[in-house]
């Protein structure tokens, strides 16, 4: 049997149900697991402590599947994990038609994303979309996509494992068909009574930003009668938000042609005035300095730009960076107006996200009070032992 032993004194995080072992706490390997093999992990004496995937070229050197001894790894146990995370989606995830199914480690699949999306009518079908991040859940993709379409009853998946962290696994990037039939160039996925067109095969992570759902909410909650800016808006998530609150325009800018080509598209299918909205194809840094300097000002403004920290080594300019982004949108604020202000970089924590907005605060001379800490919704849970699963970290703020 294939099984890793650690050094003295390095099972302390797995009796804290850690589900990380790292390449340096290993003390010795027996026999020749292959990438994704199940292992079992004992103790520097012995003792039982888990079972784990098995990945010889990564620093994480093996990913927990269970704590229970008595519990085999094998196509049952994946069935059960994923009707276990799918029966607490029914419970908790209301009003979508996208849902975060698995979330890596929080589900007790470390290394998968899966994400949702419904029809929306009978005309239209639902899609499956797939991440996998690691050599376990590579090892047992065809388990896992079995127990997917048996729990869904959806009959069409789609792999979208085009993401860098695969390299330090020893894996290549790639994308395609699991199971069914080609997504169509848009899935219509239905959030809270809005309609949006999902491009499941190139766009960002699995087409949508799944997580910032709850968020949205809240923006169309506080968006009525406001004017409104939206930066890093990809395909309109938080601008078709505030259109559906009411807000008196919304000015949204994004890099990607394309990205507002789509965002443009859901403004009319979901009835909206096009005349509320205005898309900047632009440099979000840039087009923040110009607006200030040409003397826009909004009510409410949204941050929500991509991940400036992809590891620790990067988050000393990514600190600069979201800072900068602040400073701007503290100044182009209304007296009362209302920042939205995120990080989705998982080496920034929230106590550094916090001084750097405070810091953005007190360059910009104003006084800015908390009124929210934002974080994912619950279809993205966070496990007590494993604090690395909260990468999406916000802040609900509002200027004097």
């Amino acid at each position: 049997m294939n099984t890793i032993t650690l050094k003295p004194a390095k099972d302390k995080s797995l009796a804290r149900r850690h589900p990380w072992i790292y390449a340096n706490a290993i003390d010795r390997v027996d026999g020749k697991p292959a990438p994704g093999a199940t292992v079992t992990v004992r103790a520097h004496d012995g003792r039982f402590l888990a079972r784990a995937a098995y990945s010889p070229q990564s620093q994480i050197r093996a990913r927990v599947w269970s704590f229970d001894e008595a519990e085999p790894i094998d196509h049952a146990f994946f069935k059960r994990r994923v009707q276990r995370a799918i029966a607490h989606r029914q419970a908790l995830v209301k009003n979508t038609g996208a849902t975060r199914l698995i979330f890596g480690e929080a589900d007790g699949l470390p290394g998968l994303i899966v994400d949702y999306y419904v029809a929306d009518d009978a005309q239209q079908r639902g899609q499956l979309v797939c991440q996998f991040m690691a050599t376990g859940v590579e090892a047992w993709k065809g388990a896992i996509v079995d127990a997917l379409t048996g729990a869904t009853g959806c009959p069409n998946v789609y792999e979208r494992s085009d993401v860098s962290i695969r390299q330090k696994e020893g894996l290549e990037q790639i994308t395609g068909v699991l199971a069914g039939d080609p997504p169509p160039a848009t899935v219509i996925a239905n959030e809270c009574g809005v309609r949006y067109h999902v491009d499941v095969m190139n766009g960002h992570k699995t087409g949508f930003y799944v997580d910032q759902r709850d968020n949205r909410m809240l923006v169309a909650e506080h968006a009525r009668d406001r004017d409104v800016l939206n930066c890093f808006c990809y395909t309109g998530g938080f601008s078709l938000a505030a259109m559906k609150g009411r807000a008196k325009r919304v000015v949204s800018i994004d890099s990607s042609g394309e990205a507002l080509a789509l965002a443009q598209q859901n403004v009319l299918a979901n009835g909206f005035d096009p005349e509320r909205a205005q898309w900047l194809d632009a440099d979000a840094f840039k087009t923040l300095r110009r607006l200030y300097d040409e003397g826009e000002r909004f009510d409410l403004i949204v941050l929500d730009p991509p991940k400036f920290a992809p590891s620790r080594e990067h988050v000393d300019r990514a600190a600069r960076a979201y800072k900068d982004i602040n400073l701007t949108g503290f100044k182009l604020l209304r007296p009362g107006g209302l920042l939205f202000t995120y990080s989705c970089s998982g080496a920034i924590d929230a106590e550094l996200f916090q001084k750097i907005v405070a810091g953005a605060a007190a360059d910009a001379k104003i006084d800015a009070r908390i009124l929210k800490r934002l974080c994912a919704g619950v279809d993205h849970p966070l496990l007590t032992a494993f604090p690395e699963g909260e990468y999406l970290k916000g802040l609900l703020l509002q200027i004097g």
